[in-house]
C-alpha cells in the first residue's frame, strides 16, 4: 500500500487538544504518522534489523444492529513492523467511538470496515478480531515469563536513556536467556503523560549484565517516546552495545482511552510471535 502521510507529524495529531466525540462513523479520525522520522533518529534505515508486530487491545468497541441495539466486543490488530505508519492512539479511539451509534448488519460488516480502514490507516494489510462477549469469561491474565530484573537492590539516578551503561561478557560463551523488569515507563511523545509497562528481553550471545540492562531500562523514565519507538530503541542499543547474535524485545504497556499496544521485536525467523496475554495491570 502507498504511504500518503509523509507530512504528518505527533505534534498536528489531536493529542493533547480538546476534541468533539463523534458517534456516526467517520474513517478519516484515523492520523497515521510515518515510522521513518523516529527509525532515522535510532539508525534505522530501509532496511529494518528486525521483523515484529503492534499489538492493539481495544476494549472500548461498540456498535449497533440493525434494530438498533448496542452490540460491544474487544477488537485486536495485528500491525506488521514494517508497515510503513502507525497510528495515534488518540485518533485511533476517536475513530472506534464514531461506532457507537452506527448500525451495522453484524460482526462481519465490522470486521471488513475495520480491516479496510486500519489497513489504510498503517499502509500495510492489518489483521483484526474480536473477542465477543460470550468468550470473555476464556479472558485470563498471565505475566511475561522469565527472570526478573526488578529483584536487584541497586541505586539509580538517571533517568533518560544512556546506551552505553549496557554491558554484555564479550568473548565467554554465548547463553540463552530471558530477563523481564515491571518498571518501564516512559512518557507520551507530544503530551507527556506517563506510559506505564512491562517488557521480556529474549536473546542469545554474550552473557548481557543485568544491573546494566535494569538500570536502562529504568532510563526511559523521564524518556518521552511513543510504545513502538520506546521498544525499537531498545532493541537497537541492546544489539549495539551488547551484540547477542538472537534478540526479541516484547513489551506489554497498560491501556490508555481504552487501548493497549504491545510492540513485539525480533530478528530471528525461529522467535514465535507472542501470544497476547493481558498482564495484571492491563
Amino acid at each position: 500500500m502507498t504511504d500518503l502521510t509523509s507530512t504528518n507529524s505527533p505534534e498536528q495529531s489531536l493529542l493533547g487538544k480538546a476534541a468533539t466525540y463523534q458517534s456516526e462513523y467517520d474513517a478519516s479520525l484515523l492520523f497515521p504518522i510515518p515510522r521513518s522520522g523516529k527509525r532515522a533518529e535510532i539508525g534505522i534505515g530501509a532496511t529494518l534489523p528486525f521483523f515484529g508486530v503492534d499489538i492493539w487491545n481495544a476494549y472500548e468497541v461498540s456498535w449497533l444492529n440493525l434494530r438498533g441495539k448496542p452490540q460491544i466486543a474487544i477488537a485486536t490488530v495485528m500491525v506488521p513492523a514494517d508497515s510503513p505508519n502507525i497510528i495515534e492512539s488518540k485518533s485511533f479511539k476517536l475513530y472506534l467511538n464514531s461506532f457507537n451509534q452506527t448500525r451495522l448488519a453484524d460482526t462481519e460488516e465490522l470486521l471488513r470496515v475495520l480491516r479496510q480502514d486500519l489497513s489504510a490507516g498503517f499502509g500495510a494489510t492489518v489483521q483484526v478480531s474480536l473477542n465477543l462477549p460470550e468468550n470473555f469469561g476464556t479472558l485470563r491474565l498471565q505475566e511475561p515469563e522469565g527472570v526478573l530484573l526488578d529483584r536487584l537492590d541497586i541505586d539509580v539516578d538517571t533517568y533518560t536513556p544512556n546506551p552505553a551503561i549496557l554491558r554484555a561478557e564479550q568473548g565467554a560463551a554465548p547463553v540463552e536467556e530471558t530477563l523481564v523488569s515491571n518498571l518501564l515507563k516512559s512518557n507520551c511523545l507530544v503530551t507527556g503523560q506517563p506510559d506505564w509497562g512491562s517488557v521480556q528481553i529474549h536473546y542469545v550471545g554474550p552473557a548481557i549484565d543485568q544491573e546494566s540492562l535494569l538500570r536502562y531500562l529504568i532510563g526511559f523514565r523521564d524518556h518521552n517516546e511513543f510504545h513502538e519507538q520506546c521498544v525499537e530503541r531498545i532493541f537497537v542499543d541492546i544489539m549495539q552495545y551488547c551484540r547477542p547474535q538472537k534478540l526479541s524485545v516484547y513489551a506489554r504497556y497498560t491501556r490508555r482511552g481504552g487501548l493497549d499496544i504491545n510492540p513485539w521485536r525480533s530478528n530471528f525467523s525461529t522467535g514465535q510471535k507472542p501470544d497476547n496475554g493481558r498482564t495484571a495491570r492491563q
